[in-house]
C-alpha cells in the first residue's frame, strides 16, 4: 500500500463506487454518503465527516460542494456544475482542484497531498514491452480511479502494435469509463484519447516507427489539443 494518506471518497449515490473499490488497493479509504436534492438550493447543509487527508468528490449539487471545501481540507472535484463554482470552491479553500477528467490529474498541484494521490491516480503511465511487433507487456504506473485502464490493459497484451490495436484499447476504454459522453467538463472519448496517448509516450520510437504510427500519434495529439482549446475558451 502506499504512503499513509487516508482519503474520503464523497458522494451522493450514483458516482465514486468503482473509484472507492479501486483507490483503496493503494490507500485507506472512507466511503462518505452525502446528501442530494434536486432543488437548485439546499439550506443549512451539514456535512459529518470523518477525519480525512483528501476529499475526492462525487457530490453534484453545488451547495454539499462549498460545504465539503469550508473544512479546508484538500479536495479533488471528481463532479462540478461548471467553472463558474470551480471558481467560487477555490476562493474558499486554495487546495481545490477540479481536473478535466480524472484520468488527466498529474502530481504537480503543489498540494502534498493530492500529489502524493496522483502519483498513482490520474493521467495514466505504462511502462510498454513490445516484442516482435506486438506488446509483449503493459505496466500500469498511474491509472484512472474508476479503473477503466486496468481493464483495458488487460485486454491488449498479446495483440499486435498496429492501429487497429490502440484504436480497440481507446474503445475499451471509452466501455469502461464512467464518465458521459461529450460532457461539458469531462468525457470518456478525451479519457479514451488520453490513454491512448499516454500508451504510445511509452513506446520506444523505433517501435512506433517500425508500426507507422506517427501520423496516428499526431491525430490523437492535435484532437487534444483541441479539446485543451476548447476547455480553455480558445477555440
Amino acid at each position: 500500500m502506499a504512503e499513509t494518506l487516508k482519503i474520503g471518497i464523497v458522494s451522493d449515490g450514483p458516482f465514486g463506487e468503482r473509484a472507492f473499490e479501486n483507490i483503496k488497493r493503494q490507500f485507506p479509504c472512507e466511503w462518505i454518503l452525502v446528501p442530494y436534492s434536486a432543488s437548485p438550493i439546499m439550506d443549512d447543509v451539514e456535512l459529518d465527516l470523518p477525519a480525512c487527508d483528501l476529499f475526492i468528490s462525487y457530490a453534484r449539487h453545488p451547495d454539499v460542494i462549498l460545504t465539503l471545501v469550508e473544512h479546508k481540507i484538500p479536495v479533488v472535484l471528481g463532479v462540478t456544475p461548471g467553472p463558474g463554482l470551480v471558481r467560487q470552491a477555490k476562493e474558499i479553500n486554495p487546495a481545490v482542484v477540479a481536473p478535466p477528467t480524472m484520468c488527466s490529474l498529474e502530481p504537480t498541484t503543489g498540494c502534498k497531498e493530492i500529489d502524493l494521490y496522483a502519483e498513482r491516480f490520474g493521467l495514466p503511465g505504462f511502462q510498454t514491452i513490445i516484442d516482435n511487433g506486438q506488446i509483449a507487456r503493459m505496466e500500469i504506473i498511474r491509472e484512472a480511479p474508476c479503473g477503466s485502464t486496468r481493464g483495458a490493459a488487460a485486454d491488449c497484451t498479446g495483440m499486435p502494435l498496429c492501429t487497429g490495436t490502440l484504436q480497440h484499447f481507446g474503445l475499451r476504454i471509452c466501455h469502461h469509463c464512467v464518465a458521459p459522453r461529450f460532457g461539458k467538463t469531462c468525457d470518456k472519448e478525451v479519457s479514451g484519447a488520453l490513454h491512448v496517448r499516454q500508451l504510445l509516450h511509452s513506446i520506444p520510437e523505433e517501435a512506433v516507427a517500425a508500426a507507422r504510427l506517427e501520423t496516428f500519434r499526431d491525430e490523437i495529439d492535435r484532437i487534444l489539443e483541441q479539446h485543451r482549446k476548447k476547455q480553455a475558451g480558445l477555440g
